[in-house]
This record gives structure tokens, sequence and C-alpha cells, in this order.
């Protein structure tokens, strides 16, 4: 085993474990806004420890490329969703603890 495997092994697990805490976080957190936390942070992080354990596998320009393009890709779908999240939520009339806000009272 070479220094670039190790380091390979060690971005997979590590990755691997955000992954299961941003899914854990998904189904724990009460509210739409936390869950929302947990659906994006995490899961970015974990995404791109993912691909940097595939480029270190393979560590040529041809594997760097479609990765790069990935990693960005997320990064830009992550936050979208999440703003599309949290603007849904507010809409709905849900607060920010994960209660819905009766109507006729006015949002902070």
């Amino acid at each position: 085993m070479t220094a670039l495997d190790i380091a390979a092994a060690a971005c997979l697990l590590l990755g691997a474990a955000l992954a299961f805490v941003a899914g854990v976080g998904m189904v724990r957190f009460p509210a739409t806004l936390a869950r929302m936390h947990a659906a994006t942070k995490p899961q970015v992080l974990s995404l791109h420890l993912v691909l940097l354990a595939m480029w270190l596998r393979r560590p040529t320009w041809a594997t760097a490329g479609p990765l790069l393009l990935a990693a960005i890709f997320q990064v830009i779908t992550a936050a979208v969703a999440a703003y599309m999240v949290g603007r849904a939520a507010y809409r709905g009339g849900e607060s920010e603890d994960g209660t819905a806000i009766p109507a006729g009272e006015p949002r902070a």
C-alpha cells in the first residue's frame, strides 16, 4: 500500500461517516431548517471527500476533470435546493422551531 492508497481510504471512510451523520440528522432533527442544514453541509463535504478519494486512487487529469465538474455542480445544486426548501418552509407557515404558524400571526 502506498501513501496515496492510505489517504484515499481515509477520505472514503470519512466521507461515508459524514454521509451517515447527514442521514441521521435528516431523521432526528425536528425542524425543516435544521434538516436543511443536515442535508446540505455535511452531505456536500462527504461527497467531496469521496470524489477526492476517487482522484487519489487514479491521480490523472482525465480523472480530475469529471470529478471536478461533479463537485462544482454539487455545490451549486445543494445551495439552490437549500434555498428552495427554506423558502417553501417559510411560505408554508413553518417557524424556525418546526411548528406551524397560526394564520393571521405576523412572521418575524
